[in-house]
């Protein structure tokens, strides 16, 4: 139909497209275009709706199908057409300067694409797509608008290199990356810098719109190349604190050269504050190149002329109450701690004058807390690093952090107080309320605030007896107002964080008598504080104070308990002269007597009932503990009526139950120390549960039982017992408590997966547990020679996992949005608890065949059907699904590969294929799970291919079969050869071990596809390398014989890390080398 769409025709669908407002005729006209993109004649059309089409979105149209063109993996156009596609775009840009900036933008994008996919194609031993330099000339020689493009050209094409797409292999990404970096990178770059000196030099008329436009892309163009992947490693675009710039050895001269670096700082002082973000972008990257491009003396110099720098930005302060400015400066300002030393930098001429600026610009940040609160992070990690290596440094110039830590100190704990009142008065966001950024910067003033701690702690206890006297006085009078109240509990509140951090951030070996005594102060004071709000929860308590107090008592039981902390502390000394509490069990009583008295008060309180029972979790491995009476009450009494958020009121919904888990994975702990063998006491502990399983069975009995409750009491309880069955990780306990649930309670877990099995809120729990029971965690699973116990649990587990498989399967297509919280999550449940019985080593299981059980058949057949149910995209996208899947197959493929053996052939495809994917998973566990999982089918298969050649009479056809199938698709196994080895040779590859395993049995299955594909690598190399390529593969298979014995494999995986070592020595040539300088540092 679509061959006779003419051009007025694909006008008319394209202004549907982007202007109508209908999603009806949206659709519509979506689907006439898919279908005109697969049309034989779609690329002639596009080049005459480029020539003739009248308005913008047509042009944008035929720009975004021809990039669609180029890109496709299958049915690629040929060679010449795509040099035809590259030259006509290149003379329509050039032609027409003036298009809709949207259109340019496609057709660059369009450029860039085609580049970077035909880097490597060759015409008459030319490299038809690599002359950019030359592409872009001509565009540079003429108008201001011609000009822009040619840049914009650069930028985007080094933008386009440098990120990988998902449709083709992360390797030949690569390789592109690497070979674009080698022969164009720098010239690209040192251009860029030409361009800038030129546009600075002329007499800025910024008023003149282009040549604002021209100076923005060349900034973005110079920021993408210091920005560039160099050397493959970043994956994760949000770690900002780790950040070196790999640059390369041969960009030495740029940066020696100061005027690179002077060209940055003058073009900061002299261009418009809307572009000045621009170069502070570049200049935070020109700071972070890494230290081994100098030797020692290059580095101070270089150091010192970006100090320099910073210090005229800080004497000429106009531009930084721009936020992006500002937010800018202060990553600059974190990269001069994070790349240089304290002791480099207090060497540098003006080092007194600039830490005083940075001190001043610091101070009133922090004062103006309002203004541009997510940069306060870059100066704070600038003052932490300052801080932490002040023991550490050896020079003998003054780094005067003495005279200024403290005043950083002073303005972040009084400019948070003084925030409390405004922010009430003026219904702000509370920063408060977000943890995450409250814990952070905690984190950093731990280490500051220890820096001259004395000043510290003198500070914060004038400020909290202040607050604390004003507040209690508020309490003691008629006529205070509730906000006056309010203001002096969110004051009290970051106080007691901030006293938390800084006792969070004691260093053993640093901290003296003193500072603990000072430690002990401002313990004192807390706990005074918090018996005076224990004292009122009655009638009133305030949650983010609450919350404030766990975040201390987390710190203070990390420093001051346990085994390790030595009992004749100062601060011991202190908790008994002012509060009595004289040794470190009256000081645990305490802790305990808060956990109840919040589990008594805030249990309907979510926040604070996880965080306090995450506390009693901590806590639960001190075995003094259980000595104390709360611990024996608790013990003795773990019901609603004690414990309201164990309660099943009708009001919160089933997940909020998860912290039971905790709380009763901290009491099973506790039971544990005195339990022993005695049977009585585990009873006696278990009461409430046996109850609550009478309860459920009493329900399901009858035909008319209301649902929710049962629901309820049944998540309640399976949770609970999870959190139990966590706790027992000795044979003696946990057998107690299997025998209490099984017989008894598995038919009630059974009938609740079939009931319920739509409803993952109820049915997650049950599967976890049952997940749970059947990990042999340390051992503990172990029966008596005469149990057939082992078997039994086998029996239930396969049972539940057929029954959930088989009903989950009936619910037919799931939405996107909800498929993973509906299926794949009980799906992956399913996984992890067959693989824990799988390795558990408490059931042989020859024995089913034997006796005609099928226990172990339905719960492989039950696997394998929800895993075709599963596409391969969500099974590498859900990462729990991932690790439960690839866990569980290295365990199938080690003891039961005759049973994949003996699969149809389109489910061993999807194994395999799964597999092949795997491979180049970012996740090592998935990725190691496949490297084992494929060692043990080519082993395998190797072993059959050995057998058949031998003329024996094979036991079994199935085994005959999985070899047929091997032999019919030689590309799966051919694939993951070619895979592993370019992983290992062109990618940071982190689990070589791992990857050296499965290669041999690939290398040996494929001799001559081997052979091929080394030629095809050693072809890839430069000419004066080949030879050092190929020298390296002789070496690898030295020594090496075709057998897959231990002996064998070992001598391999030893040859491979030579080779890796090797190639990759060879790889990083001269221009990208290490160089006499880099081992100066």
């Amino acid at each position: 139909s679509c061959d006779h769409v003419g051009l007025a025709q694909l006008e008319i669908l394209c202004k549907q497209l982007y202007e109508t407002t209908d999603t009806a005729v949206r659709h519509q006209a979506e689907k006439a275009l898919v279908e005109f993109t697969n049309s034989p004649d779609c690329l002639s059309k596009c080049q005459l709706l480029l020539e003739r089409g009248s308005s913008s979105y047509s042009q944008l149209l035929a720009a975004t199908c021809l990039s669609k063109l180029v890109s496709r993996t299958s049915n690629p156009l040929p060679l010449e057409q795509r040099i035809d596609i590259r030259n006509y775009v290149l003379n329509y840009l050039a032609t027409r300067p003036k298009l809709a900036a949207f259109v340019t933008q496609a057709l660059i994008q369009l450029y860039a694409r085609i580049t970077k996919l035909g880097w490597f194609d060759c015409q008459k031993d030319d490299y038809v797509f690599r002359n950019v330099i030359a592409d872009v000339t001509r565009f540079l020689q003429d108008s201001v608008e011609h000009c822009i493009i040619g840049v914009t050209i650069l930028s985007q094409l080094t933008n386009e290199i440098n990120q990988a797409d998902t449709t083709h292999p992360l390797t030949k990404h690569r390789k592109i990356a690497s070979s674009f970096r080698d022969s164009s990178l720098f010239d690209i770059f040192t251009l860029s810098c030409n361009l800038l000196k030129q546009a600075s030099g002329k007499n800025l008329n910024l008023n003149d719109e282009s040549q604002h436009g021209l100076l923005m892309q060349l900034l973005k163009l110079s920021y993408n190349c210091l920005n560039y992947d160099f050397i493959g490693t970043s994956t994760d675009e949000s770690s900002d604190d780790l950040c070196t710039v790999q640059i390369p050895t041969s960009w030495r001269s740029a940066f020696l050269d100061s005027s690179t670096l002077q060209l940055f700082f003058n073009l900061y002082h002299s261009i418009p504050p809307s572009l000045s973000p621009l170069v502070l972008s570049c200049l935070v990257q020109i700071a972070s190149v890494r230290r081994s491009l100098f030797n020692n003396a290059e580095r101070a110099k270089f150091l010192s002329h970006l100090v320099d720098g910073v210090k005229r930005i800080l004497a000429n302060p106009q531009c930084l109450p721009d936020p992006n400015n500002y937010h800018e400066f202060c990553r600059l300002l974190a990269r001069l701690k994070s790349n240089y030393q304290l002791g480099e930098l207090v060497k540098v001429e003006n080092y007194p004058e600039v830490i005083r600026l940075i001190a001043n610009f610091t101070v009133t940040s922090l004062q103006h807390w309002e203004f541009a609160p997510n940069s306060v992070h870059y100066l704070l990690s600038l003052w932490q690093r300052l801080a932490a290596s002040v023991p550490y440094v050896k020079a003998t110039e003054p780094h005067l952090l003495e005279t200024y830590t403290p005043e950083v100190t002073k303005a972040y704990i009084t400019s948070r107080l003084e925030s409390v009142h405004v922010i009430l008065r003026d219904g702000l966001e509370d920063p408060l309320d977000d943890a995450g950024l409250v814990q952070q910067q905690l984190d950093q003033l731990s280490t500051i605030g220890r820096c001259e701690y004395e000043k510290t702690c003198a500070l914060l206890v004038q400020l909290f007896d202040q607050a604390a006297q004003t507040y209690q006085e508020l309490l003691q009078s008629t006529n205070s107002s509730a906000a006056d109240v309010t203001v002096q509990e969110g004051r009290l509140t970051w106080l007691v964080y901030i006293i938390g951090a800084v006792i969070g951030g004691r260093v053993s070996f640093a901290s003296t008598d003193e500072q603990d005594a000072m430690d002990g102060e401002l313990v004192c004071r807390v706990l005074q504080l918090m018996n005076l709000t224990d004292s009122r929860l009655a009638q009133a308590g305030n949650e983010r104070l609450e919350l404030a107090m766990l975040s201390f008592f987390e710190q203070f039981r990390k420093i001051y308990i346990g085994d390790q902390v030595q009992k004749s502390s100062k601060l011991y000394r202190r908790l008994s002269e002012v509060l009595g509490l004289n040794d470190e069990t009256m000081v645990l009583s305490v802790f305990i007597g808060k956990i109840i008295t919040n589990l008594k008060y805030w249990g309907q309180c979510e926040p604070i009932t996880s965080k306090t029972l995450q506390l009693l979790n901590d806590l639960s491995s001190v075995r003094k503990l259980v000595k104390l009476s709360a611990v024996q009450f608790m013990l003795n009494n773990h019901t609603s009526e004690h414990f309201s958020f164990l309660g099943i009121n009708n009001q919160s919904n089933l997940s909020d139950m998860r912290c039971r888990t905790t709380f009763y994975t901290a009491l099973g702990r506790l039971l544990m120390v005195d339990l022993g063998e005695d049977e009585d006491q585990f009873e006696q502990f278990m009461l409430p549960l046996t109850a609550a399983f009478e309860a459920v069975a009493q329900m399901l009995s009858t035909n008319t039982f209301n649902e929710q409750e049962a629901k309820r009491t049944l998540v309640g309880l399976v949770r609970d017992l999870r959190g139990i069955a966590f706790a027992f990780n000795a044979k003696t306990s946990f057998m107690m408590l299997f025998d209490w649930i099984y017989p008894a309670y598995m038919p009630i877990l059974q009938r609740a997966i079939e009931l319920w099995y739509h409803d993952p809120a109820c049915t997650t729990p049950v599967l976890k547990l049952m997940a749970e029971l059947v990990h042999n965690r340390s051992q503990r699973l172990q029966f008596d020679v005469s149990s057939p116990n082992g078997i039994l649990l086998f029996r239930e587990t396969s049972k539940m996992i057929t029954t959930y498989g088989n009903r989950i399967l009936t619910l037919g297509e799931v939405p996107k949005d909800q498929v993973y919280g509906v299926k794949l999550k009980g799906v992956s449940v399913c996984f992890a608890m067959l693989k824990a019985v799988l390795s558990g080593n408490y059931v042989n299981f020859g024995v089913f065949r034997l006796y005609g059980d099928d226990a172990l058949d339905n719960a492989l057949q039950t696997f394998i059907k929800l895993l075709l149910s599963i596409p391969h995209s969500d099974l590498l996208d859900y990462p729990k699904l991932s690790q439960s899947f690839y866990s569980l197959l290295e365990v199938l493929t080690q003891d039961h590969m005759n049973f994949i053996a003996s699969l149809e052939p389109h489910v061993v495809m999807y194994i395999l294929s799964s597999i092949s994917e795997g491979l180049t998973a970012l996740d090592t566990m998935v990725c190691t799970g496949c490297c084992s999982s494929l060692d043990h089918i080519v082993t395998y298969l190797f072993k059959q291919l050995s057998r058949s050649t031998k003329k024996r009479p094979t036991p079994m056809a199935t085994d005959d079969r999985f070899l047929h199938i091997m032999q019919q698709h030689p590309e799966m196994i051919q694939q993951m050869l070619s895979t592993v080895l370019n992983i290992i040779i062109f990618e940071d590859c982190r689990n070589q071990w791992s990857m050296s395993r499965p290669l041999l049995g690939l290398i040996l299955l494929n001799e001559k596809y081997f052979a091929d594909l080394r030629n095809s690598i050693v072809n890839s190399q430069p000419p004066e390398k080949q030879q050092a390529m190929h020298l390296c593969f002789e070496n690898l298979m030295e020594g090496i014989e075709r057998n897959l014995l231990t002996k064998n494999r070992d001598r391999f995986t030893q040859n491979l890390s030579v080779f890796r070592r090797e190639v990759n020595d060879s790889m990083k040539n001269s221009t990208y080398g290490v160089n006499s300088n880099d081992m100066m540092s």
